[in-house]
């Protein structure tokens, strides 16, 4: 996909770093909207359809953390790629942001030059053609990625985001190692540093939803999905 026709939407109540930002992407070719509040942000989403938005968390009428939240309930926003860009690095916050759905937590201070660089990261995944089934199927497990769908036992499993995403990789090769690195790559991007704690965390989550049977620990290596006779 050329610069030209992807969109992204900027929300930051910040008019200053709006600007900033704003600048450096028109740049580099990209269409640009701006918003400066959570609920301004899905009105504006809504109309300009973005394929990346760029996210603050501290924002009046509605933080970013519920805006996230709330774009992702929307079947229309299941692939519109997510950063938060904030001053608040808590892990609290950190969790929360991808709890919502978040791809990628960015705090500032950051260069343009970096926020840029990350940005074309995220936007990669646009260029990449889904080449596995949308539908995997596996003993009480149906795994729909066009719906971001998971089905356990005949019952709907509510998965974030990134939890959907790891499990699907895991299990698009079942009995294969993934290794952390690789992980990382495919779930979060080769432009974002994410830590083996936050793959371990989202492990130990697909485990509490989906059962431990399922997911195996490489210890040292990675991970792989355990295909279970039907």
């Amino acid at each position: 996909m050329k610069k030209k026709n992807i969109r992204i939407l900027l929300v930051d109540d910040e008019p200053d770093i709006l600007e900033i930002i704003r600048f450096n992407l028109e740049k580099e070719g990209y269409q640009i909207k701006m918003a400066s509040d959570g609920l301004a942000a899905l009105r504006e989403a809504k109309f300009f359809s973005p394929h990346l938005i760029i996210l603050d968390v501290m924002m009046p009428e509605l933080d970013g953390i519920e805006t996230c939240h709330r774009l992702r309930q929307d079947d229309h926003f299941q692939e519109t790629i997510i950063m938060f860009l904030t001053a608040r690095g808590e892990d609290y916050s950190y969790v929360a942001a991808f709890e919502a759905g978040a791809d990628d937590y960015v705090t500032k201070p950051v260069k343009p030059k970096v926020l840029v660089s990350k940005v074309k990261g995220l936007l990669r995944r646009l260029k990449k053609k889904e080449t596995i089934s949308s539908i995997l199927e596996f003993k009480n497990l149906i795994i729909n990625r066009d719906a971001y769908l998971v089905i356990l036992n005949g019952r709907e499993i509510l998965l974030p985001r990134k939890e959907f995403e790891l499990l699907h990789l895991l299990a698009s090769k079942p009995n294969k190692v993934f290794k952390r690195e690789k992980i990382m790559d495919e779930v979060w991007g080769d432009n974002i540093v994410v830590g083996d704690r936050t793959i371990d965390v989202h492990i130990r989550k697909l485990r509490e939803k989906i059962g431990k049977n399922y997911l195996k620990t490489i210890k040292g290596v990675g991970y792989k999905f355990i295909k279970l006779e039907k």
